[in-house]
């Protein structure tokens, strides 16, 4: 395993709410059992993220939903990686996907099924992302947070057709299911 390899992965990217969360890690000792996050159980992923964090250096930045609306997800994305650059010291970078958003680094392609590192990042911000979600619910008791983490369920659909948008709802997002004319429903 490269040592010098800072893997970078994102979660958050599609949900309707919530922050945009991007890690990276830079293993210092190898971990069994890593692969990308949406193929863990949620409790392999818990497991996994305490042995990540004992056995790396590693970086979590969160861009908020307002930042994603006002400057779009592109911004959001390019600012996070040049903050994980900023503050991990590697040999290498690479991003899972094929677009660099502008910053100097390699992109790889389902490289969260293929380098450790990435896959460790995909785990830190999945978990750190629904964490997230799961603490700020308590919050906002008429949305079930902690239960579809903000992406788009039909039960969210309907949360928002009852109680409206809440303000971490990324509101530059239009689902056209909840639109007839123009109007909110």
């Amino acid at each position: 395993m490269d040592m010098g390899i800072c893997g970078i992965d994102e979660a958050g990217r599609g949900p309707i709410a919530g922050p945009l969360v991007v890690a990276g890690v830079k293993l210092t000792s190898p971990i069994d059992g890593l692969d990308d996050s949406k193929r863990l159980t949620p409790k392999k992923r818990e497991l996994l993220f305490d042995e990540i964090v004992n056995n790396s250096i590693y970086e979590v930045v969160f861009v908020d939903n307002v930042t994603i609306d006002k400057k779009g997800l592109s911004y959001a994305i390019g600012f996070a990686l040049a903050q994980i650059k900023a503050k991990i010291q590697a040999c290498r970078y690479i991003f899972d996907g094929n677009c660099n958003f502008g910053v100097d680094l390699e992109t790889m392609v389902k490289g969260d099924t293929k380098v450790a590192q990435i896959s460790a990042a995909s785990i830190i911000a999945k978990v750190s992302r629904d964490r997230f979600m799961c603490e700020i619910a308590k919050n906002y008791p008429n949305y079930n947070f902690c239960k579809h983490k903000g992406y788009i369920t039909k039960a969210h659909i309907e949360e928002i057709r009852k109680f409206g948008f809440s303000d971490i709802h990324r509101k530059s997002y239009k689902l056209k299911s909840l639109y007839k004319q123009n109007t909110l429903l």
